[in-house]
């Protein structure tokens, strides 16, 4: 892999917001992304609705200019810890650039940013047959949120609104 580039994403520069686009789609194209394309809709609002969100922040890795990276976090808050926290919403990487350091400066970007902003911990969801995704972040300090015999493992729920 040659000069590998971490840029975070200026939401209303319109090819960083085609290249976020670009990545995002092909996540949700991955059978762990959910094997279906983003709407025209999203593809053509998301930037400009992101760049809305107070504590949105992406970050796109380029290999020799090109797009072959993403990850998407937002700031929440810790009610335990009376702190900001960051949770990691979307991860992905190219197949040509896997295993190649980029999930390594993706997070190392997002930790920076967690850092400056005094966060007390980042967060992330990760699919229980993601096995490679669960070893990289195992790699980089993650663990399962855990409280033992008492309450067991957390578990990741949704209900859909419209």
């Amino acid at each position: 892999m040659n000069e590998l580039q971490i840029t975070r994403v200026d939401y209303l520069d319109p090819q960083q917001g085609k290249d976020l686009v670009t990545l995002l789609n092909a996540y949700a194209l991955d059978p762990l992304g959910g094997d279906t394309p983003l709407s025209d809709e999203v593809k053509q609002a998301l930037p400009a609705k992101l760049a809305e969100v107070d504590g949105a922040n992406s970050f796109i890795a380029y290999v020799n200019d090109q797009p072959v990276g993403l990850l998407n976090a937002f700031m929440g808050f810790s009610t335990f810890n009376a702190a900001p926290l960051i949770n990691i919403h979307d991860v992905y990487v190219a197949p040509q650039a896997r295993g190649k350091g980029v999930v390594d400066a993706l997070f190392a970007a997002i930790e920076a940013v967690a850092k400056e902003l005094n966060c007390c911990k980042i967060t992330l969801e990760v699919l229980e047959e993601n096995g490679v995704a669960q070893s990289a972040y195992k790699r980089l300090g993650y663990k399962g949120y855990d409280l033992g015999e008492l309450g067991g493992e957390a578990l990741f729920w949704q209900k859909k609104l419209s």
